[in-house]
């Protein structure tokens, strides 16, 4: 091979692909058109292959080095660059993206919500009225293990904070994709049955809502509510906004098949469904802080109960605060 012919009729490339690489660098890759980007990504392959070539032919040290700089550059664009991109979209997302798709679905969201809500107050009142329904709902041992001990269940986290809060992240995030899935159906393998689309959602919100309630006459009657909810509020501003995130992501998937509307039954589930895993994208990061806050904060003994309630109350607002956010309006 003719060693300074084949440079000089490569050259000309390697320059192109090193002007795009300028550009590409000094202003972002989002710079380039559709055009560019082909060019670049083709030239990137064969400057490449002029690399290969020149190592095994003994080109020159200075050549080798230039073409390796030109193709580390060329990945770095393609590759990592696109990475970049994913990395700002993602905050993007975190930023504006998911309190605004929450503000679009806030009525699915109200109405796990507050089936959530209802389900606790009727706990709450059949538990005071029948004693039995407390051992119904929460099961006797436990019933009767609390007014024996006159203590909490949730000393038993002590000790073992790195564990308990690994299995209570993986329980509530199961718990939440239940309630999504629930949205599309879900399998009984204890009836065994296949429940239609929302149903089995609307029950993980009312059987939850119920154990809520019952658990709250629990413990008020054995003077055990002050210590509870100084447990719960910490871990509960982020976990139960999240349950409910999940239901209403849930209720949106049974909308998209029951009452697709003017759409196609398809085309509304993806509509639907696309919202409801932007909903997923936020359920997962709650619930992974709730369980950090619950294995480590909640039962800590030497938290005060009423730096507890603060911190509950704190965390709660500012979630209301980020999910009623709006993006800034684009500048003119």
């Amino acid at each position: 091979m003719n060693i300074k012919r084949w440079i000089a009729r490569r050259e000309p490339s390697w320059q192109q692909l090193d002007g795009l690489l300028r550009q590409a660098e000094s202003r972002g890759l989002k710079s380039l058109d559709t055009a560019q980007i082909k060019t670049l990504a083709s030239l990137y392959r064969s400057v490449s292959g002029d690399l290969a070539r020149a190592r095994t032919q003994q080109v020159g040290p200075e050549t080798v080095r230039q073409l390796q700089q030109l193709t580390s550059r060329s990945y770095s664009q393609i590759y990592q660059g696109s990475r970049r991109q994913d990395w700002r979209a993602a905050i993007a997302f975190y930023r504006y993206g998911f309190p605004a798709v929450v503000q679009q679905c806030w009525g699915y969201i109200a109405i796990a919500a507050l089936l959530f809500g209802l389900s606790g107050l009727i706990g709450w009142w059949y538990g005071w009225q029948d004693p039995a329904f407390l051992s119904l709902v929460l099961g006797p041992d436990f019933v009767e293990q609390v007014r024996a001990t006159q203590e909490l269940w949730t000393v038993s986290i002590l000790g073992r904070e790195p564990v308990a809060s690994s299995a209570i992240m993986i329980n509530n995030i199961s718990v939440a994709l239940r309630a999504i899935c629930g949205g599309v159906a879900f399998y009984l393998p204890t009836v065994p049955m296949v429940t239609p689309p929302g149903v089995f959602t609307l029950f993980l919100m009312s059987f939850n809502g119920l154990m809520i309630g019952a658990v709250a006459t629990l413990v008020a009657q054995t003077n055990l509510a002050y210590e509870l909810w100084a447990f719960v509020l910490p871990h509960g501003a982020l976990e139960l906004p999240a349950i409910f995130l999940a239901g209403g992501a849930g209720l949106l998937l049974a909308r998209g098949i029951l009452l697709p509307g003017r759409y196609r039954r398809l085309d509304a589930l993806r509509i639907y469904g696309l919202q409801a895993a932007k909903l997923v994208y936020g359920i997962v990061p709650m619930l992974v802080i709730a369980g950090v806050i619950e294995g480590f904060f909640s039962p800590s003994p030497f938290v005060p109960a009423p730096f507890k309630y603060l911190t509950g109350a704190i965390l709660l607002l500012l979630l209301t605060l980020y999910c009623l956010q709006r993006p800034p309006a684009p500048s003119t």
